[in-house]
């Protein structure tokens, strides 16, 4: 199989796909800032690119980056989004629709990473099959902002609409500190996304999802209600019962998603909660916790999927 991997060359997670890979699969990185677009007549220099066909006789659309042709790679696997304006982040998403478009597969699709970045439409996605989530209020005014921190009770998780591993989280139990909070990040253009704080014992529970096989870890803070294993939390095997990963699958089929991290958290009320569903999930914790070879694991699933 030959991969690309949307990521930096530098990352862990490149570098351990590639000692997977081994020599029986390519492996090459693709960052997502070198990837360039072309509309033109076609000519005999476009054979190296990846293009499609276009409506009108002689032109050619090409996406490619500078150092590799698409045409090259059998399949693409996203490993991360990065930050980048407005203008960048959709022509990246717009690259990954028109690679799709021109029969590359696509791991994941353009349209699961839209989802998953979004923590309202997951959530949303994820209320609709029936899982069961956070109260949630996602606000644009002062006024709704403040009228659902009183709907949660005054005590809440405030977390950026786009973001991962527990950045940007911050619990907000006064009046006052939501008040002046709120007010600052709307006049930064930003939405009000707040949650339920909701009492737990210190570990919640990441299912890695590869089609319909799950993997999992509980992981656990002592000294943080935050459980990230990126933010210091310790991590311990899982047993998937049948329960978790139907919630897993269910959570990932909600938000289109085949490689998937998704995150529960058990309740001190009895409720378990599904939090969010990662489209770029990391594995490096997973791999060492549960003594597994996931980046074997995930080019074994790729292959599978493209062989069909």
């Amino acid at each position: 199989m030959r991969l690309a991997v949307l990521c930096s060359a530098d990352s862990w997670y490149f570098q351990d796909l590639r000692r997977a890979a081994g020599d029986q699969h390519t492996v090459e990185a693709v960052p997502f800032s070198r990837i360039a677009s072309s509309l033109d007549v076609v000519s005999d220099s476009d054979s190296g690119q990846l293009s499609g066909a276009s409506p009108r006789g002689g032109m050619s659309e090409r996406i490619f980056s500078a150092e590799h042709s698409f045409h090259e790679f059998e399949a693409v696997l996203v490993r991360t989004m990065p930050p980048g304006s407005l203008e960048q982040v959709v022509f990246r998403m717009d690259a990954l629709h028109r690679l799709e478009s021109m029969g590359l597969p696509v791991f994941n699709r353009a349209r699961a990473i839209e989802i998953s970045v979004d923590k309202y439409l997951t959530l949303a996605r994820l209320h609709s099959v029936g899982l069961t989530v956070p109260r949630t209020e996602t606000s644009q005014t002062i006024e709704e902002a403040m009228a659902g921190f009183e709907r949660l009770g005054g005590d809440v998780v405030l977390k950026p609409l786009f973001g991962s591993e527990g950045r940007g989280i911050t619990r907000i139990n006064d009046l006052a500190i939501a008040e002046r909070t709120y007010r600052m990040l709307i006049q930064l253009g930003a939405v009000i996304y707040q949650q339920e704080f909701v009492e737990h014992e210190g570990a919640d529970i990441r299912l890695f999802v590869l089609g319909d096989r799950v993997l999992g870890m509980r992981r656990k803070s002592q000294l943080d209600w935050r459980t990230n294993a990126s933010r210091g939390a310790t991590c311990e095997p899982l047993q998937v019962t049948d329960e978790l990963a139907e919630i897993a699958v269910k959570a990932a089929n909600a938000t289109e998603t085949l490689v998937a991290g998704v995150d529960l958290l058990p309740a001190r009320d009895g409720r378990l909660l599904a939090i969010e569903v990662n489209a770029v999930p990391g594995w490096r914790a997973l791999a060492r916790t549960l003594e597994l070879d996931v980046a074997a694991l995930l080019l074994e699933f790729l292959e599978q999927r493209l062989r069909g």
